[in-house]
Formats: structure tokens, C-alpha cells, sequence
């Protein structure tokens, strides 16, 4: 069992317009930029995406904003992104802002086949709009539904050719609980290691759950926001 391709453009390769994609990452650590950047060279339009931040104005999804292939954004932090900012205010995108607890749950749930859950955040504010309410031990609490993707994007450090994935320190987030919660899962790694190089105590993603895997060159790991203190 081999699910190595040769490069991103061949792992997106039946990727098609209108497709809804879970993006991994937390800011610019652990996103999958290789496959984000095929995306954009392929020109795939109309999708949904999925990530818990929106990308900067020129790197990660910020690219797919830039050449408008989204057709909606589900996030939780947008804030550092002035190109999805005027795209919704021109009303250009849709936009779905989730509490992000609520956005990490609803693909948790959607993972382990939950279709639904209640929870107390959010109750009150524009978010409970349309929900149902239920009171569990004297607290409102609103219905939310799960989230699955028809693929999802996975940045891993680590991966062996049956799918295995290791991340690296605050990469782990949104990355492994994503790759649970799509049919089919594409992973870039840094590193391809051979069978048995990973141990099977630190695997943090099961190759069951990984469709295709490649080995990404030249990642650009950019800083978000930097700031240093004063000499």
C-alpha cells in the first residue's frame, strides 16, 4: 500500500469547482501552502473553504481570496485579512464566522459521525439566530450542526508512505482532527520517512485516515505578525 504522489498538482488533481475543503493550521503555522498554491494554479472556483483563520492578504488562503475561487468562508479569525474584509463587505463572499471552540467541535463531531450538538457559546448574539434552544442544567444552550469536507488539505512534519502523520508542535492544530472529518484527505510533509521510522506511540494521525501524501520542498513558514522588544 503506496499513497505517495509525486507533487501537489497531481494530489489535487480531481479536486472540482464547488467543492468544500477543510484547510489545516492555526494563523500561517501548519497550513498546507503547497497544496493551496497548486489550488490557485489549477483554478478551481466556487469552493468552500473551511480554516480557522483566512490567511494573510498574499499567503496561504489569502491566494484563493486574491483570484476570488472562494465562494464561502467558514472561520473563526479574519481579522488580519483586508482582502476578505472588502470581499464580504461587497458582499462578493459569503461569510460564516464561528466561535472557535464551536468551528474545532463541529469537525470533531463531523469525524466521528455526530451530526449535531448543543452548546451555551453563542447563545444571545447573531450566532443563535435560527438555532434551536434547549436548557441543559439551567443553561440555554443552541443547536449546531457538524462539518465535514469533500477533501481536506493536511501540513504534517513527518509522514511514511502508508499515510502515518506526526505534526510539529503548534502545527498539530486544527491539522489532525480535519483529517478525520473529509472523504477524501490529501497530507504534504516535510519529510518522507521509511516504515517504522515513525513510532506507532507518537503517530498522531493514523494513515487510515489519509488518502494521498507528499513531500513538499522550499516551505516558507512566514511569520504572521512579528514583534520584537525594543533594544
Amino acid at each position: 500500500m503506496d499513497k505517495r504522489v509525486a507533487n501537489a498538482d497531481l494530489a489535487i488533481a480531481r479536486i472540482q469547482d464547488g467543492a468544500t475543503i477543510l484547510m489545516g493550521g492555526f494563523g500561517l503555522c501548519g497550513i498546507p501552502e503547497k497544496l493551496i498554491a497548486a489550488l490557485c494554479r489549477k483554478g478551481t472556483k466556487d469552493l468552500t473553504v473551511a480554516s480557522n483563520n483566512a490567511g494573510s492578504e498574499d499567503f496561504g488562503i489569502g491566494l484563493l481570496l486574491q483570484a476570488k475561487q472562494v465562494k464561502k468562508m467558514i472561520a473563526s479569525f479574519v481579522g488580519d485579512n483586508r482582502v476578505l474584509e472588502q470581499l464580504a463587505l461587497r458582499r462578493e463572499i459569503d461569510l460564516e464566522l464561528n466561535p472557535q471552540g464551536t468551528l474545532a467541535e463541529r469537525i470533531r463531531a463531523g469525524g466521528a459521525g455526530i451530526p449535531a450538538f448543543f452548546t451555551p457559546t453563542g447563545y444571545g448574539t447573531m450566532a443563535a439566530e435560527g438555532k434551536e434552544v434547549r436548557e441543559f442544567n439551567g443553561r440555554p444552550h443552541i443547536l449546531v450542526s457538524a462539518l465535514r469536507g469533500h477533501f481536506a488539505f493536511i501540513k504534517a512534519w513527518k509522514g511514511d508512505r502508508w499515510g502515518n502523520l506526526i505534526y510539529r508542535k503548534t502545527a498539530r492544530n486544527y491539522n489532525s482532527v480535519m483529517a478525520t472529518a473529509a472523504d477524501y484527505v490529501i497530507a504534504e510533509v516535510e519529510e518522507i520517512v521509511e516504515l517504522g521510522q515513525l513510532g506507532p506511540d507518537n503517530v498522531h494521525t493514523p494513515g487510515i485516515f489519509v488518502d494521498a501524501i507528499f513531500e513538499g520542498t522550499n516551505y516558507l513558514k512566514p511569520i504572521e505578525r512579528r514583534t520584537v522588544r525594543k533594544r
